[in-house]
């Protein structure tokens, strides 16, 4: 773990650019019931129930030392592979 640490150490060399790469997918979700409306000393409430409205997937490319960062959200992971070849 420590050796790559020290790579984050290294000064800014703009023939070996330090690019980091995460990626995430998130569900997006929907109420399938109407929720309870808010009554006197009661918050509104929520039925624990949802139905799946999809996913998106995210990608992020971060050049640390320049502060530079492209995020691309797509539908699908095949389809960002596809816009970056």
């Amino acid at each position: 773990m420590e050796d790559v640490l020290e790579v984050y150490k290294r000064p800014l060399d703009p023939g070996q650019p330090l690019v980091c790469m995460d990626e995430s997918s998130k569900q997006h979700i929907k109420e399938v019931r109407i929720p309870i409306p808010a009554e006197p000393g009661q918050p509104e409430r929520y039925d624990t129930e949802y139905g799946r409205n999809g996913v998106s997937n995210l990608f992020m490319f971060f050049e640390p030392l320049t502060g530079q960062r492209h995020v691309a959200v797509t539908d699908s992971r095949t389809y960002a592979a596809s816009i970056n070849s």
